[in-house]
Parts: structure tokens; C-alpha cells; sequence
């Protein structure tokens, strides 16, 4: 859990995060995806039927991503405004554009 943050400070950052994500993800120019919001829920769709899931776990106070086997918990770095995975130091929008670019075989630029 990152102690820094209370519930209201995490909501006030992780809900416009998603909402900026999901905004992103509706600008790119690919018909094979689908890109949902819904309660604090981000599902990525595939047209193979693949997902990419990203949440906000108001408990831990992290966005969880869960992708091509993988899973991230991103905590929100106050000093950078960016949402970073302890474990790896992944930063949240370099992992889904990496992910992304992957899966769809091409580079994607999220922003």
C-alpha cells in the first residue's frame, strides 16, 4: 500500500488516470481493439478475444494491470506524478504502450 496517499488523495489522482488512459486508447487509429471504462475498471479488447485489464485497487492504493500473463501494481509517485511498479520500476503508460505496440505488431503512442 503506499502509505502516502489517503483514499481521497488516491481516488483524486487514480480516477483521472484511467479516464486519461481510456481517452488515449479511444484516439488510436486501430480497429482491432476496444478500450471500455467502467467502475474503475479498464478492459482492453482484442479482436483475437485477448484482454488487458487495468483497475484501481483502492485498498493497496495502486492501478493493477494484468496483460499477456503479467501483472503490474503501479503506485503513484508523487515526486514524478507518474504511477511506477515497485517491483520493477515499470512506469504504467511506457508498459502499455510497450504492451500495446507488441500485441498489435506495430508502435503505438499513447498521450
Amino acid at each position: 500500500m503506499n502509505p502516502q496517499l489517503t483514499e481521497f488523495d488516491y481516488d483524486a489522482v487514480a480516477a483521472p488516470e484511467l479516464q486519461r488512459l481510456v481517452t488515449s486508447l479511444d484516439s488510436l487509429p486501430h480497429d482491432s481493439m476496444e478500450a471500455e471504462l467502467a467502475s474503475d475498471i479498464l478492459t482492453i479488447e482484442f479482436a483475437d478475444g485477448t484482454r488487458y485489464v487495468l483497475n484501481s485497487h483502492r485498498a493497496a492504493r495502486q492501478i493493477w494491470l494484468s496483460a499477456e500473463r503479467s501483472a503490474w501494481h503501479f503506485d503513484f509517485s508523487p515526486e514524478s506524478k507518474s504511477w511506477v511498479a515497485a517491483k520493477s520500476g515499470d512506469e504504467l503508460w511506457t508498459t502499455l504502450t510497450r504492451l500495446l505496440s507488441e500485441k498489435l505488431s506495430e508502435p503505438v503512442t499513447l498521450g
